[in-house]
């Protein structure tokens, strides 16, 4: 395997020039599990409501990492000891952070395999690549499941004002156009610090994180459950679910290689061995999106349907409400829809469905995000801002959303 004998740098959009120092981290780039996130979007059908939002996995996983590069800079300028193995580690650890993500990003792990979620994907991925580095991703295995004794670091990966949230909520606000999301990260960074083995973040930071978690909520409410975009992608896990059900009955469809396995085989997180993983490795957007052009013509009412839907982006109208839609409601509305098509009412509930989404903010119930006041004490930033929405935010918001056709359906 090569190793770089010089500097590489990325030109990044949002912060310019992005350096890579380290010949192990440069290999891990240039590895196939890492190079397929350039072919996973980051924010997975919202570029139907987003013209902008293609950026990929890719771009959001150097992006962290940088953030991570000036976070260790400078919480090492305030005396926070961090050896140059554990500054290795945790930039391997938010680089390779969603290395399991499926196509699509979420789509996936609500269809076709079973109760595996990205993170336990992305563990698997990190371990073989521990394995055929010699060893070398230990540390950074150690930091990433929350396991190394010293916390901050872990908090650094994942808690609720970590280098994750620090650069998607920046990101996805440039390729949105969303204004109201463009927090200042790098602000944000230069005021961590760690006290008593905790992230911490210094009084004169209050307002960056006040601005950090408004934008979340407002990012939240007015991309990520978008109405349009929230029912595009329940549509494309339907797609997927009924490929899977129609698989599973001997009917032949049109797919590659790997997502015909996944098609055919029910996944657990017990039967991701090595060779699943493999075939994982290969499956990205691009063999959805192959699938979906062909199976628009299949003689399946709700494969084609739902596939032409997509493609075209003729999607079901969507209604927010603030109660549960009632379940005579919703077989009114399936039994309707099922008699003008001439369908079953089990493949119309394909078509006409309720859920609901939540937006929490801040959750006082997880790791605090703790202001270090002037006078040495910590606060939680919900007492110590003088802001009542802070407080507000902390508050879990339930709406409760119907899908259906559009009239000329």
């Amino acid at each position: 395997m090569n190793t770089p004998t010089k500097l590489k740098i990325f030109n990044d959009p949002i912060y310019g020039f992005i350096t890579i120092q380290d010949p192990l981290i440069f290999q891990l780039i240039e590895h196939r599990y890492f190079q397929r996130l350039r072919r996973i979007t980051q924010m997975g059908l919202s570029y139907l409501v987003f013209p902008g939002a293609h950026h990929t996995r890719f771009h959001h996983a150097l992006g962290c990492m940088h953030l991570m590069q000036k976070a260790v800079q400078v919480l090492r300028y305030k005396g926070v000891a961090i050896s140059e193995e554990e500054k290795q580690a945790l930039e391997i650890a938010i680089l390779l952070h969603d290395i399991g993500h499926g196509p699509f990003s979420h789509a996936m792990e609500n269809s076709i395999v079973r109760d595996v979620h990205h993170e336990e994907v992305s563990l698997l991925f990190m371990h073989e690549l521990n394995r055929e580095f010699n060893g070398s991703l230990t540390l950074a295995l150690q930091i990433f499941r929350g396991a190394y004794d010293r916390m901050f670091m872990n908090q650094l990966i994942s808690s609720q004002l970590d280098m994750d949230r620090s650069d998607y909520l920046k990101r996805d606000s440039f390729y949105t156009g969303v204004a109201e999301g463009n927090i200042n990260s790098e602000r944000l960074i230069s005021m961590l610090n760690v006290v008593e083995d905790q992230l911490v973040v210094e009084e004169k930071g209050i307002y960056p994180v006040e601005k950090f978690l408004t934008s979340r909520r407002f990012m939240y409410w007015q991309v990520y459950l978008h109405k349009t975009g929230l029912v595009a992608e329940q549509l494309l896990m339907r797609l997927l679910q009924r490929a899977k059900e129609l698989t599973a009955k001997g009917v032949g469809l049109s797919a590659s290689k790997p997502l015909q396995f996944f098609l055919k085989n029910e996944i657990d997180l017990k039967g991701f061995g090595i060779e699943v993983l493999e075939l994982f490795s290969r499956l990205d957007d691009v063999d959805i999106l192959a699938a979906m052009k062909s199976w628009q013509d299949h003689e399946d009412f709700v494969l084609s349907s739902l596939s032409n839907m997509l493609i075209e982006r003729r999607l079901l109208k969507v209604k927010y409400k603030d109660k549960p839609v009632s379940d005579k409601k919703l077989s009114q509305l399936v039994e309707r829809f099922a008699q003008e098509q001439g369908i079953s009412s089990g493949d119309a509930s394909y078509f006409v469905f309720t859920d609901k989404v939540i937006n929490q903010a801040y959750n006082v119930d997880l790791q605090n995000i703790n202001i270090l006041m002037k006078s040495g004490k910590l606060k939680d930033v919900a007492k110590a801002s003088d802001q009542l929405n802070i407080e507000a935010l902390s508050k879990p918001v339930t709406k409760y959303f119907l899908c259906y056709p559009k009239e000329g359906f």
